[in-house]
């Protein structure tokens, strides 16, 4: 008998018109490669991206244009449950139980929202930016997820959604899953092109620092060749000495699955300029079919609309059964026709 796989979740806020270079090394390639070893669940988190100011009209677009590319990227969704989470009303309802059960103390204590309050001020902090980490933690509960991919930045709140589900489970009884945190195996950083010494950002100093994925693939190449490099002419791995070369070969690597000491070998001797030209074409290739899908996706939103839905109902099918249950142990009448 096949043990069964342990569930994995994961999901990214719709908050720009293209993904980056950056985002899909270090997150939606990831995604692709835990299809084939978890039971994976996969989401645009819309609610979440309301805690902010944003623009309607801006939303909608972006929602439809993450999803595209992560679908053209490879997130097949008939293999991974993928969806908006906004088409899952239990998330909103879980959200509600477990605010009723965290201590406003303990919500004060997040940093992040203090971070953002603090930038934004007291006044401009909503109570929905407040309740971040607990609708966070409706997310990850409802589906019973065994793990969950987290950065620095989101352990503090996969902390608080353990506490919350061994607190409801002590209190009312059984019902979630306790989720662990899981590191990913070591991925690429990616640096911004124009300095080397920053993580590549939508919001960087320069635009020529990032490589949008959406852009014309020629525009990209213009980025790549024109990135700053370093002192001297030696094409060799030194992330303190020699960032910008460093970076160019990290992505290199990553595009292409070739080893960067391989890469130090073949371009011994060479100039910064051959590496340039070499990695433009390897980024032109890595885009266009990518750009070319995520379009065909965006023509076709009757298409894309039918595989968010189904994505939705597959992940309503476990969500409400776990909504059912928790309102069962808290002494909730049943619903009629359930």
């Amino acid at each position: 008998m096949t043990a069964a796989r342990q569930r994995i979740l994961s999901g990214a806020k719709p908050t720009a018109d293209s993904l980056h270079l950056g985002n899909y090394i270090g997150a939606v390639r990831q995604w692709v490669d835990m299809q084939s070893q978890y039971d994976a669940v996969f989401f645009i988190p819309d609610l979440h991206a309301v805690t902010v100011d944003f623009e309607p009209g801006e939303l909608a677009r972006r929602t439809r244009t993450v999803a595209a590319q992560y679908i053209a990227a490879g997130i097949d969704p008939e293999q991974s449950i993928f969806f908006v989470q906004s088409h899952v009303p239990e998330h909103a309802e879980l959200a509600w139980v477990l605010n009723c059960i965290t201590g406003f103390g303990e919500a004060s204590r997040m940093t992040q929202f203090k971070d953002k309050s603090a930038k934004a001020g007291a006044d401009a902090a909503t109570l929905g930016l407040f309740a971040y980490p607990t609708l966070m933690a409706a997310d990850i509960l409802l589906y019973q997820a065994d793990l969950v991919p987290v950065g620095e930045d989101q352990r503090q709140h996969l902390e608080l959604t353990r506490n919350l589900a061994q607190r409801f489970n002590a209190r009312y009884g059984n019902v979630f899953t306790v989720p662990d945190a899981t590191i990913l195996k070591a991925t690429a950083k990616i640096y911004d092109l124009q300095n080397p010494t920053a993580k590549m950002s939508k919001t960087g100093e320069s635009p020529n620092g990032a490589i949008q994925l959406l852009e014309d693939p020629k525009i990209a190449a213009k980025r790549i060749k024109s990135a700053v490099t370093d002192a001297g002419t030696e094409i060799r791995f030194d992330a303190d000495a020699k960032p910008g070369v460093s970076n160019l070969l990290t992505i290199y690597s990553t595009l292409t699955g070739r080893s960067v000491a391989e890469l130090e070998e073949a371009y011994a001797g060479k100039m910064y300029g051959h590496l340039k030209v070499d990695l433009a074409e390897v980024v032109v290739d890595f885009l266009t079919p990518l750009r070319n899908r995520t379009n065909e996706l965006l023509e076709d939103p009757a298409e894309l609309d039918r595989l968010l839905a189904r994505g939705a109902e597959r992940a309503r099918a476990i969500a409400s059964v776990t909504l059912a249950n928790a309102y069962d142990k808290m002494g909730f009448l049943p619903r009629a026709g359930r």
